[in-house]
């Protein structure tokens, strides 16, 4: 039941905080340089290199949000496996050939200083590995691993909404210094999505060595 309430919550959050990001990257589209978080980011925004990797970032994460969405259903890859396989294809390009290549470059210029910097390297490292592990696991034919790596790729991505909730809710200028609670905000979020994924996967163990129907 636990396991059922933490789906539905997170299901819940990432649909919502879906639409508000792209509420948010919507304002992005003018290409202004002083908007948003390009405004607190002057210092790098005449880099061409690193403007181009925020765009992709930007405009391609929330593909990655709403993709994970169809992909831990049992009934839909009952009902959808070639719908499901198509998804999980683009998901797994839009991490590794676009996400993972961007956040690496936006990561070297993160706020938060060494600590955030750090974090995001780390998400970024981990959100390969993971989607690699769960790739070759398919590719095996073992649908455990599979869905095991799966789960924790998809928990690094949807870091970037625990990110934004946690800043929403807890971040006051005047009590907090900006750069510290950025940076130790990337790894907290890191950690409590971890920590969900680790209870879905303790409470619905897979076995690893579940096999693909041939």
């Amino acid at each position: 039941m636990t396991v059922k309430i933490i789906k539905v919550i997170a299901l819940f959050s990432v649909v919502i905080f879906s639409i508000l990001m792209l509420k948010t990257i919507s304002q992005y589209t003018s290409f202004e340089k002083n908007i948003g978080f390009l405004a607190f980011k002057q210092q790098v925004i005449n880099n061409p290199y690193w403007m181009a990797f925020f765009y992709i970032h930007i405009f391609s994460i929330t593909l990655c949000l709403l993709a994970g969405l169809t992909q831990f259903s049992n009934q839909f890859l009952k009902e959808n496996r070639n719908l499901h396989r198509i998804i999980g294809k683009a998901y797994v390009y839009n991490i590794l050939i676009i996400n993972v290549p961007a956040c690496f470059v936006l990561g070297l210029f993160s706020n938060g200083g060494f600590i955030g910097i750090a974090g995001f390297l780390i998400q970024d490292i981990l959100w390969a590995y993971f989607t690699i592990v769960a790739v070759l696991s398919i590719k095996q034919g073992n649908i455990g691993r599979h869905k095991n790596y799966m789960i924790l790729s998809y928990a690094v991505t949807t870091t970037a909404i625990t990110f934004r909730l946690i800043k929403n809710l807890f971040y006051n200028e005047k009590y907090h210094d900006y750069e510290l609670f950025y940076g130790i905000n990337v790894w907290l979020a890191l950690v409590i999505n971890l920590l969900i994924a680790y209870l879905i996967l303790r409470k619905n163990p897979v076995s690893i060595a579940q096999k693909r129907d041939s």
